[in-house]
């Protein structure tokens, strides 16, 4: 037998099972799993001794090169997005695709690939956001572009020009529903944060601190129970994002008890930060203005008791970067003067996976292979990318990490590879880290060296199998 490559030694994970096999790798793809394959050809040969071999990670839910507001420019354009991924262990990473207002999907779509085109490290894949349903929309574009693999959109219930109102929402709901696309919602109630924020700044209380009290729990509970409410009228799956919470996670739950079809997104900063992170001397807690915010220690237990016993399907970055000294970032003219114009969003694709393997299977709270499930497998089968990533089997994609269990690192921004000035999570401990990544096959990440050549591809999906 002969193989383009060939790694030995390692302990195969995947979200099933665990098993000690060599990796045979012939044109990009996985062609066998063996006991022993040191008889067998290859050009290249990786001794993966002492480490784990996991499918590459996907992350679903990244903001790279996104419109983001006159001055405000995001601090990831797609080569420092992707590249951040890779070394981070991710081979796969899905962005969003920004509809603005009287812009048609088929031009917002254009527009982005022509900044993703050759510019990318990692695989990639779209999900669109609809901003303007209007009859063409639905009626005509999104059918038409889930046939050529653009098979899930995104709805926002909040920000001023991108949310939607409940009949818009069901109006984009029946056309998901008719054309088989799956819908992700960010679930927070706008008309109770635009009072909140203006009763703050009544009492002149603009310091960044005052992001988290003025988008409170109740604001997501409600707007998640209106969102899984509003998709069993229609009768559409539904993906709740970056749930912070133990009542959105009861809202979520009881929409399942009911037999809806429901899927629980989370995000490192629920796990890592609190709302008093906000709080820092001067200004510094705008580094850590997110949406929804980061809450209290118990909403923090809640979301890993939600990836424990299945409430959570996905664990995702929600990587949207800005710089924060910088006057086209967080210190923006107006975000330097009130929490309300500082941009939404940490950075966070490079550190989703060691954070959760650190906090999560080196500290015993879930397994390595819930660990591939959560970042990997189910990111693949949900969003129908699912035998060809997610999974190390035969026929799969040769999309490969591996991880040193035991390996100690302390998270600085100086060493990661995105376009932001800092990370929220600077000076965390790790133990558990990514030590060499192969995109189909190639390795494109070795001890932290990246390779120089964007090898990601564009990646069309198939419907959800939650939608069929």
């Amino acid at each position: 037998m002969t193989f383009d490559t060939i790694i030995t030694g390692g302990t195969i994970v995947t979200a099933s099972d665990q098993t000690q096999c060599d990796i045979g790798i012939r044109d990009e793809r996985i062609a066998t799993l063996d006991a022993d394959l040191s008889a067998a050809i290859a050009a290249h040969r990786i001794d993966a001794t002492g480490l784990l071999v996991m499918p590459g990670g996907i992350d679903s839910h990244v903001h790279i090169a996104q419109p983001s507001g006159d001055g405000i420019v995001m601090a990831d354009d797609f080569t420092s997005g992707t590249r951040s991924a890779i070394a981070g262990g991710n081979t796969t990473i899905m962005p969003f695709c920004l509809q603005q207002k009287g812009q048609s999907l088929r031009e917002a779509l254009t527009d982005y690939h022509a900044l993703a085109a050759g510019n990318c490290y990692s695989d990639i894949s779209f999900h669109i956001i609809v901003t303007d349903p209007t009859p063409q929309v639905l009626g005509q574009e999104i059918p038409a572009l889930v046939e050529e693999g653009y098979t899930s959109i995104k709805i926002f219930m909040t920000y001023e020009g991108l949310r939607l109102h409940d009949d818009e929402i069901l109006q984009t709901l029946d056309a998901a529903r008719r054309s088989g696309a799956l819908t992700m919602v960010h679930c927070e109630n706008e008309d109770a944060i635009q009072y909140l924020i203006g009763r703050h700044e009544s009492e002149g209380d603009v310091a960044p601190r005052a992001h988290a009290t003025t988008r409170p729990v109740a604001a997501e509970r409600e707007a998640t129970h209106r969102a899984v409410s509003l998709a069993e009228i229609v009768d559409v799956p539904l993906v709740i994002v970056h749930v912070s919470n133990r009542q959105a996670m009861e809202e979520i739950a009881r929409a399942r008890a009911r037999g809806g079809k429901v899927i629980g997104e989370t995000c490192p900063q629920y796990l890592s930060l609190t709302a008093e992170d906000l709080d820092g001397e001067g200004w510094e807690g705008a580094k850590f203005v997110c949406s929804p915010p980061p809450r209290d220690l118990a909403s923090q237990a809640a979301c890993w008791e939600g990836i424990e016993n299945g409430v959570f399907e996905l664990f995702s970055s929600d990587h949207c970067p800005f710089r924060y000294d910088d006057p086209e970032g967080k210190l923006n003219a107006r975000g330097s003067t009130s929490f309300r114009w500082i941009p939404n969003g940490i950075p966070g694709v490079e550190t989703r996976l060691p954070i959760l393997f650190s906090q999560g299977v080196v500290a015993g709270r879930i397994s390595a292979c819930r660990f591939v499930e959560l970042t990997a497998t189910n990111h693949a089968k949900i969003y129908g990318l699912y035998p060809k990533k997610g999974t190390i089997a035969v026929g799969s994609d040769a999309d490969l990490t591996l991880w040193d269990p035991a390996l100690k690192r302390t998270i600085t921004n100086a060493d990661l590879n995105h376009g932001a000035d800092y990370t929220p999570y600077e000076g965390m401990e790790i133990t558990g880290w990514p030590v060499k990544t192969l995109l189909r096959g190639t390795v494109v990440c070795d001890g932290g060296h990246l390779k120089d050549m964007p090898e990601g591809r564009y990646l069309p999906r198939q419907r959800s199998p939650l939608c069929a």
